[in-house]
């Protein structure tokens, strides 16, 4: 019985033994469980204030010009400077832009345009910030526990998604957006003072300023990899297509259930974390490409029958078993990303992850708010799952490369297991932490770089 149990739980590993890992971990539950509290409220605001689809879906477009931008830079940033610094220093401007919101929230009239402001300054350190947790991640974290650290940082996040907007939508109903936006700030509080725990990160030896040029390298080099460019390509179609989260109260409203919103937000991250809570095989797995496809196909058929019912518990169920499919394709992103990608052109590949899986929701955002101003909020849902389907199928078809990826045999793969083990053979990971035991260290210049996910 504790071997089947064992095979199906989470690989608790990384929590146990790496220092800097489960500091990363807890600061992160603590700031998503806060963000996903703003993350309900501020849509919720902008609809009070204007009752219009389209002016929730902009805040999608607002949002992307900044994240591009600025994941690009930042992923080169985290190849050239301390990381701990741009994760603290980022932590703190998005502490102060909740600040914003809370003292909008308190006016007795509430303006519409800081709230987009707002949005596009999240967007921007939040393109800055994610590449250095991610090149930190893969830097931390021993070559075998890659994908168990993966799971790990689902569960988190998932988890803080889940609770977040299920408590925000009872906040704001009883409390008011303010309220939301205070646990925020407190949230955003606590990261930043964990955050000045973290060990310093500095950049290798061989680190160049950040520069187009240096950016233009990392590029390449995912350009010239057909299997990160299909991960790339799959996630970008799915979240395009089938991420209709701009529209979720105008769907309640629909249903005649306002009460559920906070349920509907929550109920994708919560199929996220079942995946998560039962990853115990997945380190098993080498196949990693397939439950990229395998998963998004899943997310989008999800969706569309989320669209299709006309029972709320129905479409809970639906965004549920969505939320699975998503989670089982990212974590087989990033169990790729992290097994494949050269130490050195960690960061700068980081921030092409973040455009990957953060752009393609803003544009989802963009598409769901314009089709439902065209044709209401049910059809964008069903109809953004269904071509979700089939853009996935037709990229399985033409990336043979990412359907076959086999993480024992991938030749980018055993190049960067025999990296991880020339540096544990040496004595460190390339960065801040011994190798099997997590004891936080001043890495010396030369150091390298590394990644997670966030799903």
């Amino acid at each position: 019985m504790t071997n089947k149990l064992h095979a199906i739980l989470p690989d608790l590993t990384p929590l146990r033994t790496l220092r800097e890992f489960r500091l990363l971990w807890i600061q992160g539950l603590v700031t998503y469980f806060g963000s996903s509290m703003a993350m309900v409220a501020l849509p919720l605001q902008i609809k009070d204030l204007t009752d219009s689809p389209f002016a929730v879906g902009a805040m999608g477009a607002v949002e992307l010009v900044p994240l591009i931008v600025f994941g690009l830079y930042g992923g080169a940033l985290a190849d050239s400077v301390d990381r701990r610094k741009l994760i603290l220093l980022s932590e703190g401007g998005l502490g102060l832009l909740a600040v914003v919101l809370l003292v909008n929230a308190l006016l007795p009239g509430p303006a519409l345009w800081p709230l987009y402001v707002v949005a596009a300054g999240v967007s921007a350190f939040a393109g800055i910030q994610r590449p250095a947790i991610d090149s930190l991640i893969a830097r931390i974290v021993p070559h075998d526990q890659l994908t168990a650290a993966a799971a790990l940082n689902a569960v988190r996040w998932q988890t803080a998604a889940v609770a977040g907007p299920a408590v925000a939508g009872v906040v704001v109903a009883y409390a008011g957006t303010a309220t939301a936006y205070a646990v925020t700030v407190a949230g955003f509080t606590a990261s930043v003072a964990m955050c000045l725990r973290l060990s310093p990160a500095p950049p290798s030896d061989r680190a160049e300023k950040p520069s187009l040029r240096s950016i233009a390298e990392g590029a390449r080099y995912a350009w010239s990899k057909p299997v990160l460019l299909g991960t790339y390509a799959i996630d970008l179609s799915a979240m395009f297509f089938a991420y209709p989260i701009a529209v979720f109260p105008f769907l309640a409203q629909d249903l005649d259930a306002q009460w559920a919103l906070g349920l509907m937000y929550g109920a994708i991250p919560f199929g996220s974390v079942l995946v998560g809570l039962t990853s115990g095989w997945a380190s098993r797995v080498r196949r990693h490409g397939r439950m990229v496809a395998v998963g998004a196909a899943g997310w989008g058929l999800a969706m569309a029958a989320s669209g299709w019912m006309s029972d709320i518990w129905l479409v809970l169920l639906c965004l549920v078993i969505a939320g699975a499919g998503d989670g089982l394709s990212g974590l087989g992103r990033s169990t790729i990303w992290n097994q494949t990608i050269p130490e050195e052109l960690r960061g700068r590949l980081a921030g092409i992850e973040v455009l990957s899986y953060s752009c393609g929701p803003q544009l989802g955002q963009v598409r769901a708010g314009t089709m439902a101003g065209w044709t209401g909020a049910r059809p964008a849902v069903w109809g953004g799952g269904l071509a979700c389907v089939a853009a996935v199928g037709a990229l399985a078809l033409a990336l043979p490369k990412l359907m076959t990826y086999d993480s024992d045999t991938d030749e980018d793969a055993r190049r960067r297991r025999a990296q991880r083990e020339a540096a544990a053979g040496a004595g460190t990971t390339g960065g801040t932490t011994a190798a099997g035991t997590g004891t936080a260290a001043a890495a010396p210049a030369g150091a390298g770089a590394g990644a997670e996910t966030a799903a």
